[in-house]
């Protein structure tokens, strides 16, 4: 196994959506004998290989790659189950006598990679199904007025339309008669062992959009739009997470004939930049890196890259 000029322990590679970071992980894991393991809170679904833009077969014949799609899309995968699925398959890849390398723009799993998660219960679906359903009747202002006698602390943070907060901080003080604040003040637990070797990979704005407006594209035509129809024919839940996975409601919305392909491919990729732009937020706000690139060119990035971690 290469050794690192850091004394890392693992690697993350993290960047906003169509930045190019599977290219790169996939030149980096070839030099230093690494093992790409996803971070992407879509890219773990079976049912979205293309709109989630998932490593292709021919890219994982290249290098060991984990935790890609391994959950189907009925399931309700969170970060939780993601940092236990994470922390075993990193304790494997450093007894086969490889590096991990975490690869992915998820913030919140970054976080949870670091420095482990409040030690909230999980919460049964009965009782998230109880939550749903008050929110459905009480609509988000009746729910806030709930939260403001049962965590003040979390009803300032969240406005009505927060729906999945809402719902979320309803079914844990349902489930654990104490309020979501109370866990999230608790010490965090559950975080990978060791040092990280953090790599931001943020190239200008500008051109993420247009890698993202092309990628879009040329997805939804390559068999994205088929992903979709084929998820939306199994009947799952509307809130379930790969439901609201990028490009899901707006296509659902053409299949459905309430708009026609253009539009869905115009909201498809607005969502995408949107949420593009908050990731780079997150990164500079939260993303401590041991190095920042904003080069386009993988080969130029990597070669920038080793001499600072070998």
């Amino acid at each position: 196994m290469a050794q690192l000029n850091s004394s890392a322990d693992y690697i993350i590679l993290a960047g906003p959506t169509a930045s190019g970071k599977s290219a790169i992980a996939l030149d980096l894991a070839a030099e230093i004998d690494g093992v790409i393991i996803n971070a992407d809170s879509m890219q773990v679904y079976k049912d979205l290989h293309i709109l989630t833009a998932r490593p292709t077969a021919a890219d994982e014949a290249l290098r060991p790659h984990r935790l890609y799609g391994v959950v189907d899309g009925a399931e309700r995968y969170s970060v939780g189950h993601w940092l236990r699925d994470v922390q075993e398959i990193v304790q494997q890849v450093r007894t086969q006598g490889c590096w991990p390398i975490l690869v992915g723009g998820t913030g919140f799993y970054l976080k949870a990679a670091e420095n482990g998660l409040s030690p909230i219960p999980d919460v049964p679906s009965v009782v998230r199904a109880k939550a749903t359903s008050l929110y459905s009747e009480h609509g988000g202002e009746g729910c806030l007025e709930r939260l403001r006698e049962q965590d003040p602390v979390i009803a300032d943070r969240l406005q009505p339309g927060d729906k999945q907060r809402v719902i979320r901080a309803l079914e844990v003080v349902m489930h654990t008669g104490k309020p979501l604040s109370y866990w999230q003040a608790l010490p965090r637990q559950g975080g990978l062992t060791g040092r990280a070797f953090k790599l931001a990979h943020i190239p200008d704005r500008q051109i993420i959009y247009e890698w993202i407006d092309r990628r879009f594209e040329n997805m939804v035509n390559g068999g994205g739009l088929q992903e979709v129809k084929k998820l939306v024919s199994r009947g799952l839940s509307a809130d379930l997470p790969v439901m609201r996975a990028l490009g899901v409601p707006a296509l659902s919305a053409y299949l459905r004939g309430d708009i026609d392909k253009q539009r869905a491919i115009y909201l498809g990729c607005r969502d995408t930049r949107h949420y593009a732009k908050r990731q780079v937020t997150w990164l500079r706000n939260n993303f401590i890196s041991n190095y920042e690139n904003n080069e386009i060119d993988s080969n130029k990035i990597c070669q920038k890259i080793f001499p600072k971690i070998l």
